[in-house]
């Protein structure tokens, strides 16, 4: 996955630190510091950093019975512009089987076709 403009020149420390968020999902930055394997001091200056270019989110909390933050990924900017064709919607989009032979499914196609 290539970096973000947001993402571009950010340290190696940095670049382990938000890639840590992601994959966990969020931990708190009492964990974030020891499983990157740097101080606390240097941990929080990674998640000020990572946090000023809105790249995680921090949410105050108290966790094993001290203040700290928990840290999650910052939602993306999202192009949903990828999924419509037309004024419709994907039929990708949702839980449901997808029929290749179904009405919607070929008119989805066919306004998709008449975009370009």
């Amino acid at each position: 996955m290539s970096a973000t403009p947001r993402e571009e020149g950010l340290s190696e420390d940095e670049l382990r630190g938000l890639e840590l968020v992601r994959e966990t999902g969020g931990i708190h930055q009492s964990n974030f510091w020891k499983e990157l394997d740097v101080s606390s001091r240097k941990g929080s200056r990674i998640v000020d950093s990572l946090s000023e270019k809105d790249l995680i989110e921090r949410e105050k909390t108290v966790f094993e019975g001290h203040n700290t933050y928990y840290l999650t990924p910052a939602a993306q900017d999202l192009d949903f512009s990828l999924l419509m064709a037309g004024d419709q919607l994907s039929p990708f989009v949702g839980d449901e089987e997808i029929d290749a032979h179904s009405d919607a499914f070929s008119q989805w196609v066919m306004n998709l076709a008449y975009e370009e």
